[in-house]
């Protein structure tokens, strides 16, 4: 029988050890091998990629990338000499290097312009940023995808004529921060997925602990809410602006060339919080003579990892930056 020899390491990867193993049950001999420090790093690289179920396979590959021996003695009891293979494994990418989507040039010109201009200048510069965004690739399918999830901090509106009183005066003092949260809330205690429900909700806070804030129940392609049918009324009662004048009929269809960018929702409950004395929104959204006219979506035309721009159904466009801390309700 042709004896196998290789020289063993000490603390070596708990694969290459099993692998030993099983080559001494093979062929009967004692195995061995060793390892130079230099190639050690090579050895350290490969176990990262084993598991439970593969150690032997990456000890077996281990031990031969690294340059290990496998042959027979020759007549003057010296090993034959191998070269150390060009063997080099690729890194491993970070866990967040994926390349950015979307267009980061154009997104800090529009928020170094809306920093500079404030939050209700509706300037040609802006708009102009916001339209070249808005025709820029970005993340497919806004509406379900995970990245529209969390907090989203409004930088800048065009505070449409269109919008209810109550909004435009929120809107209209700039030194309140405004936030909306997009979220799953389950609606039992079970971990069924069958029972989150979307909620979108507008957040103006007026201090540390003190917020205004406005929950819809949400509709998507993954989350659908059967009450969600199509808006009737403009919202006007009595030829009166006074929740906010929306589109309707044709002028509401969603574009076809943007598939699952809208997410609609349904105003259901709002609160005035300050430092814990709650007082109801002046609005019964659950009234079914307001049901209708509390209805709305958003159409998401530009979502990257930090910038979202939307257009709601009162004509009012929207620009907002990702939270990236997390945040406590």
């Amino acid at each position: 029988m042709r004896n196998h020899r290789l020289y063993r390491c000490c603390h070596i990867d708990r694969g290459m050890r099993r692998a030993l193993l099983m080559i001494e049950a093979t062929t009967g001999k004692k195995a061995r091998f060793i390892v130079s420090p230099e190639k050690m790093a090579t050895v350290q690289k490969m176990a990262t990629f084993s598991s439970r179920q593969s150690w032997w396979r990456i000890g077996c590959l281990a031990m031969f990338a690294t340059g290990v021996v496998h042959g027979l003695q020759t007549p003057n009891n010296q090993f034959p000499k191998f070269p150390f293979p060009n063997f080099a494994l690729p890194s491993l990418p970070a866990q967040n290097s994926r390349p950015p989507i979307g267009n980061k040039v154009l997104e800090d010109e529009l928020l170094a312009a809306i920093a500079e201009q404030g939050r209700l200048n509706n300037s040609e510069q802006i708009k102009d940023l916001v339209e070249q965004l808005e025709e820029t690739p970005s993340i497919t399918r806004p509406a379900v995808a995970p990245q529209v999830m969390g907090r989203w901090r409004l930088l800048h509106t065009s505070n449409a004529e269109t919008s209810s009183p109550i909004q435009r005066k929120a809107v209209d003092a700039t030194k309140y921060q405004i936030y909306q949260d997009i979220e799953l809330k389950g609606t039992t205690n079970t971990d069924d997925d069958d029972d989150d429900v979307l909620i979108v909700s507008q957040v103006v806070k007026f201090g540390d602990t003190s917020e205004l804030r406005v929950d819809a129940l949400a509709s998507t392609a993954q989350y659908p809410l059967e009450e969600l049918t199509a808006r009737k009324s403009s919202g006007k009662l009595l030829g009166l602006n006074l929740l906010g004048v929306s589109l309707v009929g044709e002028e509401a269809q969603p574009d076809a060339s943007r598939p699952d960018s809208r997410i609609d929702f349904v105003f259901d409950e709002g609160i005035f919080d300050f430092n814990g004395l709650k007082i109801p929104y002046p609005v019964p959204f659950r009234l079914p003579i307001f049901r209708d006219i509390v209805k709305g979506w958003i159409d998401i035309t530009y979502l990257s990892d930090r910038v979202r721009i939307s257009r709601g159904n009162k004509g009012t466009t929207f620009v907002l930056l990702k939270e990236e801390d997390e945040y406590v309700q």
